[in-house]
């Protein structure tokens, strides 16, 4: 690695950080002011927020990445610019090309820091996130074994296996007691959707134990639960694709293949974040024709504004269509290389301008 290459990937690296700072501490006061509503309810104060809040950083980081790397390029190299030390660079011979190739090599180390946030921090810290707000929201409900979710609705101790992402249960057992000793009786079912406003289970066996310890099995294909539990309590425990490391994710899928499930939220996550190295690859590739134009046109100010808009407009664009893909039955591998695909055509148009 030549000295070029670390002046340019510390200048880059050293703006980047400083992007993803602040991008960082912006969502996440997005995300603390979604929580005002929840706190004060049950034991979840500010404090519980604010580790909720910290809990989820992992998660912003992996998610800003791209376009922290586009505007930290954007930035290093204005700075360079501006100091004319790009166009020394140019004067003794060296190619965009080559600068490119530059920014790239320690676009990679960002490239791996994102797959290590993805695939071994994000996953868990998220969980615990959902974990420490579930636990002080709903104190009656336990998801701190692999049995499944636990808890206690009146006279009755529910199980609930998993919870899918459409919000609907799987391997449910309702456990209902007589007195405080004695089991009455033993719900099982396979499926529980919620439907106009109760949830109503598929495939059911009851177990009904009297007095005397006789045991009477009945089957029914259909039967509602009255139970205080909502869909929305529900909502905090379903498998989030974002959540989940590769490797789950492919498991995942096949889980929910197995189980007839809606796949489309689980593969586009799955394809993003396949994408990731090459959407940073293109913004980093992106950020080269900004600077440079700036310096010909001498309107550094107007193309670095437009520079920024263009990392934001990434990242909405792969969230908002992202829902267009899940709403309107699109290929999530499309949906997952469009983005990039579309951004790599514009920083080629504008490389064409600078070459």
């Amino acid at each position: 690695m030549s000295l070029l290459d670390l002046y340019i990937g510390r200048t880059i690296v050293h703006q980047a950080l400083v992007v993803m700072a602040v991008l960082v501490g912006l969502f996440a006061l997005v995300i603390f002011i979604d929580q005002i509503d929840d706190i004060g309810s049950g034991d979840y104060g500010v404090m519980r927020a604010f580790v909720f809040v910290g809990l989820s950083v992992p998660r912003i980081v992996y998610e800003v990445f791209p376009m922290a790397v586009l505007l930290g390029a954007i930035l290093g190299l204005s700075s360079m610019a501006r100091d004319s030390e790009l166009i020394v660079i140019r004067a003794s011979g060296v190619s965009v090309a080559r600068m490119t190739l530059s920014a790239l090599k320690f676009g990679a180390f960002f490239v791996l820091a994102a797959i290590l946030i993805g695939e071994l921090v994000s996953p868990y810290s998220e969980t615990l996130a959902q974990q420490v707000k579930a636990k002080a929201l709903h104190r009656n409900i336990d998801q701190g074994t692999s049995f499944g979710l636990w808890f206690r609705d009146a006279d009755t101790y529910v199980n609930v296996n998993e919870v899918m992402p459409n919000l609907s249960l799987r391997n449910i057992k309702i456990f209902r007691f007589a007195g405080h000793d004695r089991l009455h009786s033993l719900v099982d079912a396979e499926v529980a959707s919620f439907v106009e406003g109760s949830w109503e289970m598929s495939n059911v066996n009851t177990t009904i134990i009297d007095d005397e310890g006789f045991v009477k099995i009945k089957n029914s294909d259909r039967q509602v639960w009255p139970t205080s539990v909502t869909q929305e309590m529900m909502k905090m425990f379903a498998v989030q694709p974002a959540q989940l490391s590769m490797v789950q994710l492919r498991k995942y899928i096949g889980h929910l293949k197995r189980n007839h499930q809606d796949t489309r939220a689980s593969e586009l996550a799955y394809w993003g974040k396949w994408m990731l190295p090459v959407s940073t690859a293109v913004m980093v590739v992106l950020a080269i024709p900004f600077v440079l134009g700036s310096i010909r046109a001498g309107n550094m100010g107007r193309n670095l504004f437009l520079g920024s808009l263009m990392g934001l407009s990434f990242f909405f664009f792969s969230q908002v269509f992202g829902y267009v893909v899940l709403v309107h039955g699109v290929p999530p591998l499309l949906g997952a290389t469009l983005p990039s695909v579309i951004f790599l055509g514009i920083a080629m148009i504008m490389y064409r301008r600078v070459l």
